[in-house]
């Protein structure tokens, strides 16, 4: 197959709403080094709102290409033979026609992608691009998170904020596939309905209606969980030390409703607590790393234990990526948001 001397993305040429979001044409180079992707679908994350929206600094290029992941299969493979003679290059088995999933900070959000090997990560032949590319960041992030940031064990119970959204539902069904008893936090009926169903959850609080500290105290006969995995920052910070247990953990790894604020070393101090601030790329740093956690996360989603939920697909059109970005971030989702490239 020809490469293309041009690619369809999505992208910015300022920082803003969702309106500055615009479907570009862009010259498409690989290099030598590069394995060429053409995909089939594009995952939406907050990470991409934050790059939009300037909340990271301004872009380093312009036009700046957003998307941290995408799926669809190989169409060109590297010709530097230092890259060929990778050993963990050969380790992962690169073939043109081989279905892969694209993991990267940003410009995955186009119909062809090139980068090095370390950021294409092949994607077993029962698993389609279209739940690889729902699955593959949230998934890596769930996993290493509740074997690294905290071991969620067997008796275990761990509070899980947002647990209605694409990555909340992912920790619950990885906790219950461990053992624990999982709590979650929602807004609405209809999302506290849909978090029993396809996360799994024992018990889910309606953040908006009830006292979130005071509910998990109830639910632990006034003992707190052992851990709490939080991306929303700001307005449920304070909270989640009153509801750990003695010695518990308190995962912190997003920032939804504003940044977190200093910690005081007393709020630790009182029960003994740990805080982790975790960043999933910093679980992905080695070959090593990118290979077992990548290669754990097709097996478990192999044996049921990931059962990623889609929203929508969305189309490949400048107003369709707008309307992604409007939706995650007025919370109308409940899973994972998917741009399908035709």
């Amino acid at each position: 197959m020809s490469i293309p001397a041009t690619a369809n993305a999505i992208g910015f040429n300022r920082t803003g709403d969702y309106n500055v979001i615009e479907k570009l044409t862009i010259p498409f180079k690989p290099t030598p080094s590069d394995i060429v992707v053409k995909t089939e679908y594009l995952g939406i994350n907050f990470l991409d709102t934050h790059l939009r929206s300037g909340a990271y600094g301004p872009p380093h290029t312009v036009p700046s290409i957003l998307g941290a992941e995408a799926a669809g299969t190989i169409v060109a493979l590297p010709t530097d033979e230092r890259v060929l003679n990778n050993p963990d290059y050969k380790k992962r088995g690169y073939k043109v026609g081989g279905r892969v999933a694209v993991l990267h900070q940003f410009a995955a959000h186009a119909d062809y992608v090139a980068f090095p090997f370390d950021y294409i990560h092949p994607v077993p032949d029962s698993v389609s691009s279209k739940v690889a590319a729902a699955t593959l960041l949230q998934g890596l992030t769930a996993l290493s998170f509740v074997e690294e940031a905290y071991e969620v064990k067997k008796g275990d119970t761990v509070l899980i904020h947002t647990v209605a959204g694409g990555t909340g539902l992912l920790f619950a069904q990885l906790s219950k596939a461990r053992g624990a008893t999982v709590i979650g936090t929602t807004s609405t009926k209809e999302k506290a309905a849909l978090a029993r169903v396809h996360g799994g959850v024992d018990h889910v609080i309606l953040y908006k209606q009830e006292n979130v500290v005071q509910r998990v105290l109830e639910l632990t006969n006034g003992e707190g969980v052992e851990a709490v995995f939080d991306a929303v920052g700001k307005d449920t910070f304070e909270g989640n030390f009153r509801l750990l247990k003695r010695k518990g953990t308190f995962v912190s790894y997003g920032s939804i409703s504003g940044n977190v604020p200093p910690i005081q070393a007393g709020w630790l101090g009182m029960k003994n607590l740990k805080f982790v601030r975790a960043a999933v790329p910093n679980y992905l740093v080695t070959a090593d790393e990118l290979l077992y956690y990548t290669t754990k996360l097709w097996k478990t989603v192999e044996a049921g234990d990931i059962d990623v939920l889609i929203h929508k697909e969305y189309p490949f059109t400048t107003e369709g990526a707008r309307e992604t970005h409007k939706d995650i971030v007025e919370g109308k989702n409940s899973g994972k948001l998917l741009i399908k490239v035709e």
